[in-house]
């Protein structure tokens, strides 16, 4: 289960192995990789500079002129290593976890979203279908890949013991098994960095999540009691005492929020369709975006399927002047989001978080807005 790894100046971009100096084609039948060491090239990462460039590119430049030593493809590869971040994040992975997931994915897709590989291999970490890792299109998306990693990753046993190299192996089970030392610095350089960006991310242990954690200050505008922290803790999958839709809002956001809220409780299906998320078919069920989707289509406004696309949808709207019905985005850039929410009024959110959690109802104090869009 291994994909091509390229060397640094170097990408080697066709499906089809390209004999030459430094590349060889590795001992095990799974992997064909560069034998050559980059870590010469990768020693004394300048970690604030790392930050500096990393920061450039989740603002939106162009990475014409973004330079991170060990990455070509900067604006690509940033928000890639960012989802794998953000994935160790939600899942309470620690930072050596992190570090390690980021590491892996330097040496087997050098943190491109790679559409071939060798044999059936996909993806950031060149997972194959074949070997159960999923189906081709959930492989290809990079939030379930980095979820599968970080999920085999902890079942790995003294895993937090081992070196990054080890741990990486012990998932990976590559046929260069040393190959991942190269790039732990660099990992390490890009996981402090991202990091940084979320809430609680930064937290000394490594531990926190885009969501579960309170954040120092509130991103919204909202003053304390406008935020959601009124209300408590919210059960996963309930309507919190005394919430009701804002009298108001307007007649299609509360239909709108109305429907949203009947699918509650149901589990997250990434591309699902949210047409019958109550049913037997897992395929019926919600996503974030699909959420959106279903919940304006039962108040006639017709969006797009994407959170790449809502993004866009309607007119934008300041987190501080949020109205119900407003979606808002978190995770990635504001020009590419990886989540979306309904916001409901009251300073509530409801979503679809993530695989394994259901359709619920969260505070907005715990969301790093990116972006907002009126729709109606």
């Amino acid at each position: 289960m291994k994909g091509l790894a390229a060397g640094i100046g170097v990408v080697f971009l066709s499906p089809i192995l390209i004999a030459g100096t430094g590349m060889m084609l590795a001992s095990s039948a799974d992997a064909v990789q560069s034998s050559g060491s980059f870590s010469s090239c990768l020693s004394d990462i300048d970690s604030d500079k790392v930050a500096e460039q990393v920061t450039k590119i989740l603002d939106g430049a162009s990475g014409k002129d973004v330079h991170v030593e060990g990455l070509d493809l900067p604006a690509e590869q940033v928000p890639n290593a960012q989802t794998i971040v953000a994935a160790g994040l939600s899942l309470d992975v620690p930072k050596k976890g992190q570090i390690i997931a980021l590491a892996t994915a330097m040496q087997e897709s050098r943190l491109r979203n790679l559409a071939y590989g060798d044999r059936d291999s996909l993806g950031l970490f060149q997972q194959r279908p074949s070997q159960g890792w999923g189906s081709a299109e959930q492989i290809r998306d990079p939030t379930y890949a980095s979820e599968q990693f970080y999920k085999h990753l902890l079942k790995v046993s003294g895993w937090q013991q081992m070196t990054v190299t080890q741990a990486a192996q012990a998932v990976q089970k590559s046929g260069l098994p040393d190959a991942y030392a190269q790039w732990e610095e660099l990992a390490a350089a890009l996981q402090a960095a991202i990091a940084k960006t979320f809430p609680g991310g930064g937290d000394a242990d490594g531990k926190g999540t885009d969501q579960d954690k309170k954040p120092s200050t509130s991103t919204t505008g909202c003053a304390p009691g406008e935020d959601g922290s009124g209300f408590g803790r919210i059960p996963e999958g309930s309507v919190p005492k005394g919430y009701s839709i804002p009298k108001d809002a307007h007649p299609r956001a509360r239909k709108a929020i109305t429907w949203a809220m009947q699918q509650l409780g149901t589990l997250y299906q990434w591309g699902g369709s949210c047409t019958n998320s109550h049913g037997p078919d897992p395929m019926g069920r919600c996503d974030c975006s699909s959420l959106m989707q279903q919940a304006y289509a039962h108040a006639g406004v017709t969006l797009t399927r994407t959170t790449y696309t809502q993004v866009n949808e309607g007119k934008a709207v300041s987190p501080s002047q949020l109205e119900p019905g407003d979606l808002i985005f978190s995770r990635g850039t504001a020009a590419r989001p990886e989540h979306v929410g309904m916001y409901m009024g009251e300073g509530l959110v409801i979503e679809a978080p993530r695989t394994t959690k259901p359709v619920r109802i969260t505070p907005i104090k715990d969301w790093t807005v990116l972006a907002a869009r009126r729709v109606i």
